[in-house]
């Protein structure tokens, strides 16, 4: 609700700076222009049709605000999501639309702001004005926030030349608008004197105050180095970003009851050191001074007491707490008033009482005054006496005086006389001594200049040697050169013959292989046949065996077999 209300704000302003006429209606198609702006800088997926339709061109005109919250309402804030855009760039975006009408710097370029710095405190003014249209900030809030600035330039704020401005304005009594507000500081009349650098330092100081964020240097977790990173602190998280564009985000620290933060003591070359202990890691940090680090020590811890206490914002509850004073300030001072009137209606009465109190006391008071007048005629004569004899005591007392201190005068000029003709001895001496050292200083010189006209020509000669020995060593190089490259070429041939023989030797080697498995080849049907001849062998010899009595039967057996044994005979010596 509170990013709602902040967001309205500057949205407002963006409005009524599109109403030109001061209606308090903005035509469509400008409207159309400044919702998808908004769609922009708020990251919020674009909607071209629930736009085009909710402002789709009919016969009703422009719209008003009333007419315009509902589509604002559900098609941008509803869908808006903390820390999913950069709120910077939103307000510059309001502020760039209604600056253009509405902020009026001196055209002689004697403003005491820039428009940057404008921009800044337009920021400031809608944080600590009221909710409630149109926007106004209570004199309390604009002396808060000129004490702030001033503060941080180490000037103090008239309150009373603010008072007496404020009491001048028409509506000065009730609040000041921004551009009101604006004209109050570009006018010099709380900041004369000062440069406009050292304003805009203040300014940018108070901005990051309140809108807590600034550099800080952190040290890293794995690589254990040191980095500067843009530091943005909410009061449930501690985020920090590669700059203060805020684009790429490198990490954050949630931050609850259970955070702590300490003070460490200077070392790895930083300064200004303090970490931020959470139940899982600690985060060490460095700030560019002491006031820095006490800034922001303090602002984590307030964070942390703030997320315990269930807050948002130390700033807000600063602004609430405020607000909340002003209200008892104006319950009491009615209160007040109430019984002053009452106290002075007591009072009438009373005064009639005194008044003939008064005419009673009268005749006494007419009396003691002639006495009185009598006791100060004494007094005045004894008191003239009095201060006659005192001056005349005074003038002998200044007398003495003088005479004392001319005569210490006197002893002390002898005493520097008697200590400066002291001096003027010891100097001649001392002057003496110099000049002797001087006269043998300068003969050493001689013998030394001497000593070095004889080493130079030493080494002139040396020289010489030198260069002789470097050309004869050049020559000798070139020449280890030449038979380098010689040996270099001899070697290559040799290489390359021996590649030639050793394809050689690798195809003998593979022939032989080939010839070698031919003759295992052979063996084995050598073998073969051998084992088959032996069968045969066999079976002959059990053929021609005799098969038993009868001669007719053992000639037909031998006359079957004797036509086969020459042709086996000649079968095993062809074989053999």
């Amino acid at each position: 609700m509170d990013l709602r209300a902040e967001l309205l704000k500057s949205i407002w302003y963006a409005f009524t700076a599109l109403d030109v006429e001061k209606s308090g209606k903005v035509s469509k198609s400008q409207l159309k222009v400044l919702s998808h702006n908004l769609y922009t800088v708020l990251c919020i997926p674009h909607d071209p049709v629930a736009l085009e339709e909710h402002f789709r061109d009919d016969d009703d005109g422009p719209v008003s605000s009333q007419g315009y919250m509902p589509y604002l309402n559900k098609y941008i804030l509803d869908k808006v999501e903390e820390g999913a855009f950069v709120k910077e760039n939103f307000d510059e975006l309001c502020w760039t639309l209604t600056a253009k009408k509405n902020y009026k710097p001196d055209r002689n370029g004697n403003s005491i702001v820039s428009h940057q710095d404008a921009f800044k405190l337009w920021c400031l003014f809608n944080f600590l004005s009221e909710d409630k249209y149109p926007l106004i900030m209570v004199p309390d809030e604009v002396e808060y926030l000129l004490k702030k600035i001033c503060t941080a330039m180490n000037v103090e704020l008239n309150s009373c030349e603010l008072e007496d401005y404020l009491s001048q304005e028409p509506q000065g009594q009730g609040g000041l608008t921004v551009w009101q507000f604006l004209d109050m500081v570009n006018s010099g009349r709380f900041l004369r004197g000062i440069e406009q650098e050292a304003i805009s330092m203040a300014v940018e100081e108070v901005y990051q105050e309140v809108i807590e964020d600034g550099y800080l240097w952190k040290k890293g977790q794995l690589r254990r180095n040191w980095s500067e990173r843009w530091f943005m602190l909410k009061p449930s998280v501690l985020s920090y970003y590669m700059s203060e564009e805020r684009k790429e985000k490198k990490g954050s620290i949630a931050l609850d009851k259970h955070c702590c933060v300490e003070v460490l003591p200077d070392r790895d070359g930083k300064r200004c050191m303090f970490c931020v202990k959470t139940s899982s890691r600690t985060y060490e940090m460095s700030a560019s001074d002491t006031r820095q680090r006490q800034e922001w020590t303090l602002a984590i811890q307030t964070a942390i007491r703030l997320q315990a206490e269930g807050k948002k914002s130390l700033h807000k509850d600063l602004k609430q707490k405020r607000r909340e004073q002003r209200e008892q300030r104006e319950q009491r001072k009615a209160a007040k008033e109430e019984e002053t009137q009452r106290l002075k209606q007591l009072q009438e009465e009373k005064e009639r009482k005194l008044q003939e109190l008064e005419l009673l006391k009268e005749a006494q008071r007419q009396a003691e005054i002639l006495l009185q007048e009598e006791e100060q005629r004494r007094r005045q004569q004894h008191e003239e006496m009095q201060r006659t004899l005192e001056i005349q005591l005074q003038e002998a007392e200044q007398a003495r005086a003088s005479m004392q201190a001319e005569m210490v005068l006197k002893e002390a000029e002898a005493e520097r006389q008697r200590k400066r003709i002291l001096e003027l001895e010891d100097m001649q001496e001392r002057l003496q001594e110099a000049l002797q050292q001087e006269v043998k200083a300068r003969q050493d010189e001689e013998a030394v200049r001497y000593a070095q006209a004889r080493l130079l020509a030493e080494e002139e000669e040396k020289l010489k040697q030198l260069m002789k020995l470097k050309e004869e060593q050049e020559e000798y190089i070139i020449k280890t050169q030449r038979e380098k490259q010689v040996l270099r070429q001899e070697m290559e041939n040799k290489n390359k013959c021996l590649e030639e023989a050793q394809k050689q030797l690798e195809e003998v080697r593979v022939n032989r292989q080939r010839v070698d498995q031919d003759v295992m080849v052979a063996q084995r049907k050598l073998r073969q046949a051998s084992t088959n001849v032996k069968h045969w062998n066999v079976q002959m010899n059990r053929l021609m065996h005799p098969i038993g009595p009868g001669d007719k039967r053992t000639n037909v057996s031998g006359g079957v077999f004797a036509g086969y044994q020459p042709l086996l005979s000649q079968r095993d010596s062809s074989l053999k």
